[in-house]
């Protein structure tokens, strides 16, 4: 009979990029170089956003949540890949791998409810122009806020207390980047029938509820614009949400690739290759999205660059 420590280990041994020794030290170069810069944009977002008084509106409060997600997500994860991939050690305590678990399925949940959120501010402010500041007002914003953070904190719970009472006697190596929800199903010699209904039943309340929401926003807006006159009027009205738009795409695509499907369709290498593009892509495209063409952060990175520098040479060619 297998032993109590056997079958609850100490830690687990997380494979990582282990097939490919010779790329270890590139790939932590890279990986190092991605977590900068996802630190630094997001942070330079949430900086300016705070700092400066005209971006206290609903839309930009939002986008400041969002550039926290990331940046949480983000560091619940790469910080240790950067010293599995330096150090060669894989391993990961019990604990640390289900908070692990736990943090990244949090900000997960309540990126997904923040991105539904934004797309509401969007139909109002869209579809019911008069009507936005009685609608988004600062209480209503919020709450919002506040809503989305609680959802997501409390959203994760149920999983982490199941998983966190298997027990794992196949076997204590995660072939995976981190330790994450279907790769520890696969370790486990317990009835995981439990936790994959409540998977669905969870996909289906949270994940697909907020998914509906943000598309049947997106319906009204999309014909609210269309019967808009002037081509310069469905222009102004596009540029708005397109960047929303686009990381809802993103956002979405990555995330049913990664968990909307059975355990005994789990691929290895196709996990790694989406739970990088969710973790590194994504916290990285945000920031461009979102400020590229965005004249409220051209002006304001505009005073930042004259404050630190003295001068608007860096911006002159973007009006």
């Amino acid at each position: 009979m297998m032993s109590e420590n056997e079958s609850n280990p100490n830690e687990f041994t997380v494979q990582g990029f282990s097939d490919l020794p010779h790329l270890q030290f590139p790939l932590f170069i890279t990986f190092l170089s991605v977590y900068l810069i996802i630190i630094f944009s997001n942070l330079l977002i949430f900086t300016s956003i705070v700092l400066f008084s005209h971006l206290h509106t609903p839309m930009y409060i939002f986008l400041c949540n969002l550039s926290v997600i990331d940046i949480s997500y983000s560091s619940t994860i790469l910080p240790k890949l950067l010293a599995m991939l330096l150090t060669q050690c894989k391993s990961i305590s019990f604990l640390e791998c289900f908070i692990q678990v736990y943090f990244f399925m949090c900000f997960a949940c309540t990126e997904v409810l923040l991105l539904a959120a934004m797309a509401y501010d969007r139909y109002v402010a869209i579809c019911h122009p008069l009507h936005y500041s009685i609608l988004m007002n600062p209480t209503h914003c919020a709450r919002l806020v506040l809503a989305v953070w609680v959802m997501g904190l409390l959203d994760p719970v149920a999983h982490a207390i199941l998983i966190a009472n298997f027990s794992y006697c196949r076997s204590h190596h995660i072939d995976h980047i981190f330790c994450d929800l279907t790769p520890l199903l696969k370790l486990t010699c317990s009835d995981t029938f439990t936790i994959e209904i409540w998977n669905y039943i969870d996909g289906a309340l949270l994940t697909v509820s907020a998914f509906i929401l943000t598309l049947i926003s997106y319906v009204f807006i999309i014909s609210t614009i269309l019967n808009i006159q002037s081509a310069s009027g469905r222009h102004k009205a596009f540029s708005t949400c397109a960047s929303h738009m686009t990381c809802v795409i993103i956002y979405y695509g990555t995330m049913i690739c990664l968990y909307m499907r059975p355990t005994s369709m789990y691929s290895p290498g196709e996990d790694k290759f989406f739970a990088l593009l969710y973790i590194i892509l994504i916290p990285m495209l945000n920031p461009l999205l979102y400020t590229l063409k965005n004249k409220d952060f051209k002006h304001v990175f505009k005073k930042i660059n004259k404050t630190l520098f003295g001068s608007e040479l860096y911006f002159k060619d973007v009006q």
